[in-house]
């Protein structure tokens, strides 16, 4: 095993690298990407529709629970003001902030994540190979 390490050149090396500094996968020596993914669906420029389905769905409740979470505190705020809650020692802001912006969050991100993931679904079912339009010889 340590025969072998001999061999290989640093990547700092001038012939790991391109003209421009690029790292060549040759010289990282990366293994050959298996083909066990038949399940998943492709669209015809390739990109991996599940992946993109699923990036999407954490976009949604990433956004969805920030925004929840500004909703939950303009909630808080509304119903401190509405309802006249005490403010002693703090009881008005700790209800706005371990009540309302928690709650909102939560409702935001579930609602973030159903909306983009049928977003992200419908793109998917959409996703055909348009036909290239022929030309008229006039």
């Amino acid at each position: 095993m340590a025969g072998s390490l001999a061999f290989a050149r640093p990547l700092s090396s001038p012939r790991a690298r391109g003209p421009t500094g690029i790292i060549f996968s040759a010289a990282l020596k990366l293994a050959v990407p298996a083909v066990t993914h038949h399940g998943l669906m492709r669209t015809s420029t390739g990109e991996n529709t599940l992946m993109k389905m699923a990036l999407l769905v954490l976009l949604g409740l990433v956004l969805g629970a920030l925004g929840g979470a500004a909703l939950g505190s303009g909630a808080g705020l509304a119903w401190v003001e509405i309802f006249k809650t005490t403010s002693f020692e703090g009881y008005s802001g700790m209800l706005v902030f371990f009540t309302f912006m928690p709650l909102g969050a939560g409702i935001g991100g579930l609602g973030g994540a159903a909306l983009f993931g049928v977003i992200a679904v419908r793109d998917a079912e959409i996703a055909v190979e348009r036909e290239p339009l022929r030309r008229h010889d006039t």
